[in-house]
């Protein structure tokens, strides 16, 4: 393993606001295939579905405090924070309370920088952490967007899919523009990719011809071990690591760190 513990962490938005496009699926086998590489990872739910939190072994009702607590200022990350079972990473966990923060936030000093300043607090024990936003442009994205360093954009290769991604790159350049200059788009990953299907394979090749390097190599397929998994209350790549879905998202790991550590 190399040396690359550090003082800060890499805080990466895993965002897309187009619902179903497996946002939640990457935020936690990523977290899990980073953690299994050796890497100190904390998972935020941003999400008040709080998929993210019952997918990595968490019963989100019996939690007291979450990530609604620490965004109105009740609690810090390092209180509310859950280790995933079988994931071997950290959860900052969510559920429906999270919705009220949208309202708590509106009159709150700095209020798109309530999580960046929670993760400035708490943060450093981290290699990477990930934050699993909402399928809306919301405060709590915005919250999302404003405390990262970089975004990942899971997108099935359909053609829908392109004008949403328009719309979400435009919409990190404003952030970066106007909230946060260190927001840069990491890369966009190719999921539930079937190469059988003529048109995925003709938007695959758009998103290569027009994003170029932005494209990681890495490609998930639709694979069902992946989708049973949550129910289970693990990541794939625990539920089933044979899987080609658990493999595809371990390599993702393994391109990722490349991709940040060693340039």
């Amino acid at each position: 393993m190399s040396e690359r513990l550090q003082a800060t962490p890499r805080v990466l938005c895993v965002a897309n606001q187009k619902g179903g496009v497996g946002k939640t699926t990457t935020s936690i086998n990523l977290a899990a295939a980073l953690a299994g590489l050796g890497r100190r990872v904390l998972l935020v739910d941003l999400d008040p579905q709080g998929n993210a939190t019952m997918g990595s072994g968490i019963d989100k009702s019996t939690r007291q405090r979450n990530l609604y607590h620490v965004l109105i200022g009740q609690a810090t990350i390092d209180e509310v924070a859950a280790s995933s079972p079988e994931g071997g990473y950290q959860v900052v966990p969510a559920n429906r309370e999270l919705a009220g923060a949208e309202i708590d936030l509106v009159d709150m000093d700095d209020r798109e920088r309530q999580l960046d300043q929670a993760i400035q607090t708490s943060g450093s024990k981290y290699d990477y952490i990930l934050i699993d936003c909402p399928p809306t442009l919301s405060l709590l994205t915005l919250n999302g967007l404003a405390a990262a360093d970089g975004v990942i954009i899971p997108m099935q290769c359909e053609y829908f899919a392109l004008e949403g991604l328009s719309d979400l790159v435009n919409t990190v350049k404003r952030v970066h523009h106007n909230i946060n200059p260190k927001l840069n788009l990491i890369g966009l990953l190719r999921v539930m990719f079937d190469a059988r299907v003529t048109l995925q394979q003709q938007v695959s090749d758009q998103l290569q011809s027009h994003f170029s390097d932005k494209v990681f190599e890495t490609v998930i397929p639709r694979n069902v071990r992946l989708a049973e998994a949550p129910s289970y209350g693990l990541p794939g790549v625990v539920y089933d690591k044979a899987s080609r879905g658990a493999k595809a998202y371990i390599a993702f790991g393994q391109e990722l760190i490349k991709r940040l550590e060693q340039r």
